[in-house]
């Protein structure tokens, strides 16, 4: 099945480091964050997972729960999570999905729905399950990214794009190019300037359609 922004986040039932979880019950109220690895104890993956074990944080200020996956059983994660807190410097506290059945990984559309259970499988057989996706309170997918396996993804910027989803999703703004927390936003097109001019007083018109204003509280 093809996943597209707005669609409803497939639901499962899978054993975690922390017990089994239903997916949906389990985000609540909050945002979340699932981010996928191809295999335990690669070296990309072993960054990647201690640095949102040191920003997680920074996601519970923003009412957001992270749970990582890996195309491994969760006994092996224990294990991995021992190498991650020694060489980073953080003890991951989020939940890890164990996906060795490659179920998770075929129902995000990150592996063929028909590809083979995970058995001596490496992780470039895995090589796209490197994905990122961030689903609201509503279940609905708001965003979705796949790196390549060299390429350490930037956390930094899941958190900026969280930021921006956030305000967004309350205020009728979009936000610029390279936007950052803070930085003035746009109004959308969709309110009128008299409208404008009662949420957004003293707003900027650069262009007919490109209007900007402080970022709204």
């Amino acid at each position: 099945m093809s996943l597209r922004i707005n669609d409803t986040a497939p639901n499962f039932t899978a054993d975690t480091t922390q017990g089994s979880i239903d997916f949906h019950n389990w985000i609540g109220d909050s945002w979340a964050i699932l981010f996928s690895h191809p295999k335990d104890f690669t070296p990309v993956c072993t960054t990647e997972l201690g640095y949102m074990a040191k920003i997680e944080p920074e996601f519970t200020k923003r009412n957001t729960k992270l749970i990582g996956l890996s195309a491994d059983p969760v006994a092996r994660h224990g294990e991995w999570a021992k190498d991650i807190e020694e060489t980073q410097g953080a003890a991951v506290k989020y939940p890890m999905i164990g996906d060795s059945d490659l179920a998770v990984a075929k129902l995000y559309n990150m592996l063929p729905a028909d590809e083979v259970g995970a058995d001596g499988r490496t992780a470039a057989n895995n090589a796209t399950v490197r994905s990122v996706f961030i689903i609201g309170p509503d279940k609905k997918i708001k965003l979705m990214l796949t790196y390549p396996m060299t390429t350490g993804r930037n956390f930094d910027e899941i958190l900026r794009v969280l930021d921006s989803m956030q305000l967004t999703a309350k205020h009728k703004v979009a936000t610029p190019v390279n936007w950052k927390h803070g930085d003035d936003v746009i109004i959308t097109p969709a309110v009128s300037n008299e409208d404008a001019e009662k949420a957004f007083p003293g707003f900027k018109t650069i262009k007919p359609y490109l209007r900007t204003t402080k970022q709204p509280v």
